[in-house]
């Protein structure tokens, strides 16, 4: 059994991310997001390095059916009809489009899975079916990959207590530490010094008190629904698309 956290994709070999199931995380903002788009009708989302490329992207689609979503630095992306929160990806709006998307942090990991087996889009609003498939990827023998987006190359309170509370869904009750490489050891002992409060150790990470700074506070709320967007969703060839519900 081998289950990895990477704090940040900054520096990841591809021998760490190769045949393994991935799961990458940026609960504050882009994969909460992402997952809530899907949930409520966008048919994918594909993702972009930068602006210009979203741009590029978007214009080689149908533009009746197409939104371009982003931030930088927390800042909605001018000219983009859509920035990087979950509260904006309502069912009225994103419903049967597709999402071109780029962001500070979340995109980048995305882009870093290149040679996974599989590819999940993590987020707490959809904690328990990825936890469910991580459990059967360990149960098959597969190695699994948290792959934290984290803070402009560095680490993310927010993200590593999710990696957690992933680790642990992975493990199934089971309390090895075998397996586990050191980061996924302090990000299961994050998860026990906050336990079930997702929502405190999200507002008190820099990435929270940055959200809150700049007027989106309801955005840590939204991130912190556990099971909120029970969906699997699925990063292949720079499209992100539902898992065929069976």
């Amino acid at each position: 059994m081998s289950i990895h956290v990477a704090f940040t994709p900054l520096g990841l070999p591809p021998a760490d991310v190769a045949g393994r199931t991935v799961v990458v995380v940026d609960i504050l903002r882009a994969t909460t997001s992402i997952v809530a788009a899907l949930d409520h009708g966008a048919r994918a989302v594909i993702i972009a390095a930068d602006t210009d490329e979203a741009i590029t992207l978007a214009q080689s689609l149908d533009r009746r059916d197409v939104l371009l979503a982003g931030e930088r630095h927390g800042i909605a992306i001018p000219g983009f009809q859509l920035g990087n929160s979950p509260r904006e990806m309502l069912a009225d709006t994103v419903r049967g489009k597709t999402l071109v998307m780029t962001t500070t942090n979340g995109t980048r990991a995305l882009l870093a899975t290149a040679g996974a087996h599989e590819v999940l889009v993590g987020a707490a609003v959809n904690l328990s079916v990825v936890g469910a498939r991580l459990r059967e990827a360990v149960e098959s023998g597969r190695e699994v990959l948290i792959l934290c987006a984290g803070r402009e190359h560095g680490f993310g309170m927010d993200d590593a207590y999710l990696a957690g509370r992933f680790v642990i869904a992975a493990l199934g009750g089971r309390r090895l530490r075998k397996g586990l490489n050191d980061a996924a050891i302090v990000s299961v002992d994050l998860v026990r010094r906050y336990g079930d409060r997702i929502d405190r150790a999200l507002a008190l990470s820099a990435a929270g008190r940055d959200l809150t700074r700049l007027g989106f506070a309801g955005d840590i709320e939204a991130a912190a629904a556990i099971d909120a967007h029970p969906v699997l969703a699925l990063y292949h060839d720079r499209r992100v698309t539902l898992a065929a519900r069976v």
